[in-house]
């Protein structure tokens, strides 16, 4: 069959420890790549742009950051939302106070600032973990938005205490601001997801990685056969919030232009990009990519479904997107904790074998 590794032989250790042992796979990789690039930003509408592909962008870089905290190194964190407001409140400052800085620098310095405060609040993840180290990310969250409320300079000393993304441009293209076109806002936007992904990727399969899966399942046992969970446990919680901090700046400079910290980044955030995971699949990188896709989805279908087909009210619609995000989450964390990953998996391995009995 046309989904099998019949005939797919492998002549090096790179060939055979390859992210996609199969062609087909690597062949859809290569299609995804291709329409993503080639296709959509030629058809993309500012509709299609905003209520979907750059909040699923941006989310999906949240989603893999938490990911590498909480599913490969088993660290619970509880204050996504707080590091994403470190990283817009970081870029906001970096493009006033250097309006020569280009949008690259601007977005990779915001991601390693909050990777400095993310390894400052990871600190006590050597002493506490489970709910206590929830606890403690928690007060991160509040601690942050509290920070960003009360110090005027974070945002100016503005009146209104609202921070909005200046316009900068890309290549002649304006990328923030009003004039901003959603391809370029979407290119962006994809090309930090591309490369994020990739390195992710590489981490999570590679020494770092094992070690971090290590600290999840047995610390203890972990750290008798060497692993120094020092060192396993801030690099987690660094990278994941270099990425968090990525996501953080790329929805307040290309996503929503202006932002109050409270609003923009509050707890519903942090819950936001867990409840992503869960449904997703915790230690998988396509489980953040689904997780996203599937939060930024529904509200959409909801809205398509229930208010413009069946004339529901807007507020019982939204009402009801909690009642189906909460009963998802129970029935995954019951029957398959590990989410729409786990799903596909289980998808592809039957298609492997059909029509053979499994």
């Amino acid at each position: 069959m046309f989904y099998r590794e019949a005939g797919d032989y492998k002549t090096s250790y790179a060939a055979d420890s390859q992210t996609f042992p199969i062609a087909f796979d690597r062949f859809r990789y290569y299609a995804v790549l291709l329409i993503g690039v080639g296709i959509i930003p030629f058809i993309l509408n500012d509709y299609w742009a905003n209520a979907i592909l750059i909040p699923f962008l941006i989310y999906a870089i949240a989603a893999i950051g938490l990911n590498i905290l909480t599913g490969y190194c088993g660290q619970v964190s509880l204050g996504t939302g707080g590091f994403m407001a470190v990283g817009a409140f970081t870029s906001y400052k970096l493009m006033t106070a250097f309006p020569w800085m280009d949008m690259v620098t601007i977005t990779l310095l915001s991601g390693a600032m909050t990777a400095v405060v993310g390894l400052a609040f990871g600190l006590p993840s050597l002493r506490i973990k489970g709910f206590y180290l929830a606890v403690a990310t928690l007060a991160a969250q509040f601690f942050l938005v509290w920070l960003f409320n009360k110090v005027p300079w974070f945002y100016n000393y503005s009146a209104s205490g609202q921070i909005n993304a200046p316009e900068r441009f890309l290549f002649g293209q304006a990328l923030t601001g009003p004039n901003a076109d959603s391809w370029v806002k979407y290119l962006f936007c994809f090309a930090f997801v591309f490369v994020l992904a990739w390195v992710a990727r590489n981490l999570t399969r590679g020494a770092m990685g094992r070690q971090w899966m290590a600290i999840r399942d047995m610390d203890i046992a972990a750290e008798i056969i060497g692993v120094n969970p020092l060192k396993a446990k801030l690099t987690a919680f660094a990278v994941s919030s270099f990425y968090v901090g990525i996501a953080g700046a790329l929805l307040f400079t290309v996503y929503l232009g202006a932002a109050e910290v409270g609003e923009a980044y509050g707890i519903q955030k942090s819950f936001l990009v867990l409840f992503m995971i869960i449904i997703g699949g915790l230690g998988s990188l396509f489980g953040s990519f689904a997780g996203a896709a599937f939060m930024v989805l529904l509200p959409v279908a909801l809205k398509v479904l229930l208010v413009d087909t069946m004339g529901w009210n807007t507020a019982l619609a939204t009402h009801f997107q909690f009642v189906i995000v909460g009963g998802l989450i129970m029935v995954f964390l019951i029957a398959e904790p590990h989410g729409l990953a786990r799903l596909w998996a289980l998808a592809k391995e039957k298609l492997r074998l059909w029509p053979f009995p499994h």
